[in-house]
């Protein structure tokens, strides 16, 4: 949550500041500012709103300098207005700071600053590091950071300015994301890569309690002790247009129409000679095949592909799988020992709930997995092993391709896991494996058919209440696809088992309620034709999602239906979801939303 840049070099920082938290605005857009240092004085320009109010502000104002940073906020701490915003500024005007994450003995540091003769302007935590770093501060901008961060409890990643310290700027960082990109004769810093990548694609990604002191020529990074720590460069592979729209109205929808390809990328090059083979895995046969329990622990949609791996593990690999809230999990005093696996999930790889419980975890003494996006993320860095998904660069709060792409790789899971213990046959793993290289095809043809998906959507933008329904695999879809819905529509949704329905859901139904219906389940598709009934005898509408070889079944029983090719019915939930998708996806465009930023959410949850 929050964004966070800053430069140093020989070119106006401006510019560059609010370009690159254009890229990051995703990340938090309540409110934004830039701080410049010039001529030994600090000038700060910040609003309440979108960067385009920010950049408007900035058309009115004279800001000068080679040395700046920048933040773009979702409020954790006081409210989003204009006093509030970043950077914050100390008392004396000689400290400034950008930050991310929250400090959590704020108030008790306050009042100590207080006593000291501090005054404060906002309600943040930010603001009090501005004046305890300030209140540290002899002469050294480095030492004054690392005296600041002894005293204080919680997660960051900061950004420093002095009026004292023309030539440099200091970064630091614990549970938050921060890198620093390398280019020639400046340098930056940014809490993601998108951010600086048209400048460089030479980054050094820094560790949880590091400092890095940064000039025009040189990083130098310390540990707490003061001690310089060597890093070899990261270089980013990926070019600049995978993280710009190309030509789509929103990124949303391109990151939709991409998972086709990386799908194929996230696939294919794990399968060899009708083999699923995981490059430098650490996990041993011997670990897998007296593995006692898996557990998968993940937040939000990574939670929902981890309900979809259930299933496929189990099925497959016949291990006993538990799917536990991330921030849940450490707080039931969790029953991990070192029989037993835990696959962690998360898009960005810095889920503050995730990457603590990834820590819970092995410090019970369970071999840990991590299923993430971005390569050398604190949770990938962390664990075990990793098994990135390959999805590139995605910006749309509402995650899509990376969805997909987990759930590839918890198949791929399963089939490895299923091969070491012996429990299916190589016939039934080649079988498996043939339906996972189809499925890049098959989804090229659902996203063919997406018109279909627009004009049911046109009938329904206006619903006040959507359920989703669902059996089996396709209730942990049915979840996925009504979180989708409710973050980016503002429509209120829920999805429940089909089974439950007469349990108390079915109150809830009435004349025009809209209600969708995944069923790709074979086993239990007359299951769900009888749910179907139970729920238009009540006046609901129903959308189904179904395989084509149901499809006249399917339109027997429901007012819609939207078809999916032919697959296995255990791999249907990762084609099935993206009708679901450009369904959530239409309904916000024709409700005029925010598709890829919508309200009150941000891409990367850094704080708990």
């Amino acid at each position: 949550m929050c964004g966070i840049v800053g430069y140093i070099g020989s070119k106006e920082a401006t510019p560059i500041l609010m370009n690159g938290l254009k890229k990051l605005e995703y990340r938090g857009y309540d409110s934004a500012g830039v701080a410049i240092l010039h001529d030994g004085v600090i000038k700060m320009v910040k609003t309440k709103g979108r960067l385009a109010t920010l950049e408007s502000k900035l058309g009115t104002t004279d800001l000068r300098g080679n040395l700046g940073i920048g933040h773009t906020r979702w409020a954790t701490h006081g409210e989003p207005n204009d006093v509030n915003s970043h950077p914050h500024i100390s008392s004396s005007g000689k400290i400034a700071v950008v930050h991310n994450g929250i400090i959590e003995n704020f108030m008790k540091l306050k009042e100590f600053l207080i006593s000291k003769g501090y005054h404060f302007q906002s309600d943040t935590d930010t603001e009090v590091l501005a004046n305890l770093i300030d209140y540290n501060y002899k002469g050294d901008l480095v030492k004054a950071v690392m005296n600041t961060l002894n005293d204080i409890e919680g997660a960051y990643a900061l950004g420093v300015i002095c009026t004292d310290c023309p030539d440099e700027f200091v970064a630091a960082r614990k549970d938050s994301p921060l890198i620093v990109g390398l280019g020639e004769g400046e340098n930056f810093i940014a809490s993601d890569i998108p951010a600086i990548l048209e400048h460089t694609r030479d980054v050094k990604i820094l560790e949880d309690r590091e400092v890095a002191r940064i000039t025009a020529g040189k990083v130098e990074i310390y540990n707490l002790l003061g001690e310089i720590v060597e890093r070899e460069p990261f270089h980013v592979d990926w070019d600049v247009a995978s993280a710009e729209k190309g030509g789509y109205e929103h990124f949303m929808m391109k990151e939709i129409c991409e998972e086709p390809a990386v799908l194929k990328a996230t696939i294919s090059p794990r399968v060899r000679d009708g083999q699923i083979q995981f490059e430098h895995f650490k996990l041993t046969d011997e670990m897998v095949k007296s593995c006692e329990k898996i557990n998968i622990i993940a937040c939000g949609t990574a939670y929902h592909a981890g309900m979809v791996g259930k299933y496929a593990i189990e099925k497959l690999a016949r291990i006993p799988v538990d799917v536990d809230v991330a921030s849940e999990f450490r707080y039931r005093d969790p029953m991990v020992n070192e029989k037993q696996i835990t696959i962690v999930i998360s898009q960005s790889g810095e889920t503050l709930d995730t990457l603590m419980a990834l820590r819970e975890a092995k410090k019970k003494g369970s071999h840990t997995v991590s299923i993430v996006n971005v390569v050398g993320s604190s949770i990938a860095r962390e664990s075990d092993d990793v098994l990135y998904t390959w999805a590139g660069p995605e910006i749309a709060v509402a995650s899509t391709k990376a969805y997909n792409t987990q759930l590839a790789v918890l198949y791929l899971l399963a089939l490895k896991f299923a091969q070491i213990r012996g429990t299916v046959d190589d016939e039934t793993i080649r079988y498996y494996i043939d339906q996972l290289m189809q499925i890049p095809d098959h989804m090229e043809t659902v996203l063919q058919d997406k018109e279909a998906i627009q004009r049911f959507a046109a009938g329904h933008y206006n619903a006040r209440s959507i359920f989703f329904i669902g059996r089996n695999l396709d209730y942990a879809l049915s979840m996925e696809g009504s979180l989708k819905l409710k973050e980016i529509s503002y429509i209120h949704s829920e999805a429940y088992a089909g089974g439950e329905l007469k349990h108390g859901t079915i109150a809830l139904i009435e004349d025009g309620t809209l209600v969708i219906c995944p069923m790709t389940q074979d086993a239990l598709f007359e299951k769900m034709v009888s749910n179907i009934r139970e729920v238009k005898a009540r006046g609901a509408v129903v959308l189904a999602i179904a395989a084509e070889k149901h499809l006249d079944e399917a339109e027997k029983a429901a007012d819609a239906v939207i078809t999916i090719p032919n697959i296995d019915p255990l791999l249907a939930p990762i084609v099935a979801v993206t009708p679901l998708q450009l369904f959530a996806y239409y309904v916000s465009v024709m409700k005029g939303n925010d598709v890829d930023k919508p309200r009150n959410l941000a891409k990367s949850v850094t704080v708990e």
